[in-house]
């Protein structure tokens, strides 16, 4: 294996810059949900980061697998609605898939992610170009195999991966839901930027921000 990517000190830097932005853009992310949801994706997703701040974060000593865990653990215990299942289906994945490996090089960063983004698809029967978080991390996954084949340091194929998914975040704009609480709009879901899209960039950007 190559440089270590991720370790258990830069996971939990990950959980905590992750934590922060959805806090800081809470509101962005509620608001973005009051056109085409619950009008809660901001708020819940804080909560839940409260939550993994006070629980998964407050272990001494947890490797990543552990702290992937614990965080799973947290938000399904306290985010509402779908990103709960989510959001703790992706982190629960990633534990799963890290397990006994506390320094992981881009490879099994990029393995585990996809175990992550798999059991969100699992979980929610969404496809790319359904208007869900898949469409920024369906894009993030494609960046970083391109890195990766590439031979791009890591660093630099995680920033790729985190510009993907912000471009896949805002290519949510004009697609028509079809999963979630949104494809009950129909075409009314048209035109706005899908909020479980945009956290799931935030959680890419946050992962190159704490590699990097």
């Amino acid at each position: 294996m190559g440089d270590v990517t991720l370790d258990a000190g830069r996971t939990r830097r990950w959980l905590e810059l992750l934590g922060a932005a959805l806090t800081e853009r809470a509101e962005e992310l509620t608001r973005l949900d009051a056109a085409i949801g619950d009008a809660d994706h901001g708020t819940n997703m804080a909560r839940g980061f409260r939550s993994v701040r006070e629980k998964a974060l407050a272990q001494d000593g947890a490797g990543v697998s552990g702290l992937l865990r614990g965080t799973a653990m947290a938000l399904i215990g306290t985010v509402g609605g779908a990103a709960g299942p989510l959001y703790g289906t992706l982190f629960l994945r990633m534990s799963q898939a890290t397990e006994g490996r506390d320094g992981l090089g881009l490879e099994e960063v990029r393995d585990a992610l996809r175990a992550g983004v798999q059991g969100v698809i699992d979980r929610g029967k969404a496809q790319p170009g359904d208007k869900t978080m898949i469409d920024a991390l369906d894009p993030a996954l494609a960046a970083l195999d391109a890195a990766i084949a590439g031979g791009m340091p890591a660093p630099d194929a995680l920033r790729e991966a985190a510009d993907a998914a912000e471009r896949g975040a805002a290519a949510t704009v004009p697609m028509l839901a079809r999963r979630g609480r949104a494809s009950y709009l129909g075409e009314r879901s048209i035109g706005h930027q899908d909020p479980g899209a945009t956290s799931a960039a935030i959680l890419v950007r946050s992962l190159a921000d704490a590699a990097g």
